[in-house]
C-alpha cells in the first residue's frame, strides 16, 4: 500500500481519527469519556484530561445559567462526573453533565471581574505558567460555549476562542468578564 493510501485507509476505518479533537457532547458517551479521555491507553492518549475536564466544568456552569467560576471546584466536579459516567456508561456526556451541580466553594462572580484586568493577569500568568493559563482559558472557552447553547468541544479551537475573546474584551474594555463571554458575537460564534 502506498503511504497516501495507508493514511486514507486509517482516516476512513479508524473510529474518531478523522474528527480528532472535536467532541459533540450530545453524541459522545460517558464510556468514551472514561476510556478516551480519563483512562486512555498510552498509545491512545490524544487529549489533555485536565483541560478537557476544565472545559466541561466551564460548559456546565455556562449551560446552567450560572456566572461564577469556582476556584476549588474542578476536583469535586470531575469526581462527580466520573462517578456519574461510571454509573451510566451508555449515557451521552451532555446528559450526564445535567445531573452534576457545578457550584462549589470559593465562587468568583464573572460579573464582578473586569475583562481588561483579567486579560492582563492571564497574560502575565502565561509567561510564568503557560499550562495553568491555558487551563483557565479552557474553562472560559467551555463557559462561552455552554452559555451560548452550544454543545461541541473542539480542543483545537482554543486559539480561535482566544482571538475572539481578546477582540471582544478590547471592544468593551470596562466590561465584565461575564459580559464579554456572553456578548452576541461570542454567542453566535461558539454556538
Amino acid at each position: 500500500m502506498r503511504p497516501s493510501a495507508a493514511l486514507l485507509f486509517c482516516l476512513i476505518c479508524l473510529p474518531g481519527v478523522g474528527n480528532a479533537g472535536v467532541f459533540d457532547l450530545a453524541t459522545f458517551s460517558c464510556e468514551g469519556y472514561e476510556n478516551q479521555i480519563l483512562n486512555p491507553s498510552a498509545v491512545g492518549q490524544t487529549e489533555d484530561a485536565v483541560n478537557f475536564s476544565m472545559w466541561l466544568f466551564g460548559f456546565a456552569v455556562g449551560r446552567s445559567g450560572g456566572h461564577s467560576i469556582y476556584s476549588n471546584g474542578l476536583q469535586t466536579f470531575g469526581t462527580a462526573l466520573d462517578d456519574e459516567c461510571r454509573r451510566r456508561p451508555a449515557a451521552m456526556l451532555q446528559d450526564a453533565l445535567k445531573s452534576i451541580n457545578p457550584a462549589n466553594s470559593s465562587p468568583m462572580d464573572l460579573k464582578e471581574v473586569d475583562c481588561t484586568a483579567f486579560e492582563a493577569r492571564n497574560s502575565d500568568l502565561a509567561k510564568t505558567d503557560p499550562y495553568s493559563a491555558r487551563t483557565i482559558r479552557m474553562w472560559l472557552y467551555g463557559f462561552a460555549v455552554g452559555a451560548a447553547g452550544g454543545r461541541v468541544l473542539d480542543t483545537n479551537g482554543l486559539d480561535d476562542f482566544d482571538r475572539s475573546f481578546t477582540k471582544q474584551c478590547g471592544l468593551h474594555a470596562r466590561g465584565s468578564l461575564f459580559d464579554t463571554l456572553t456578548a452576541a458575537r461570542m454567542r453566535k460564534k461558539f454556538r
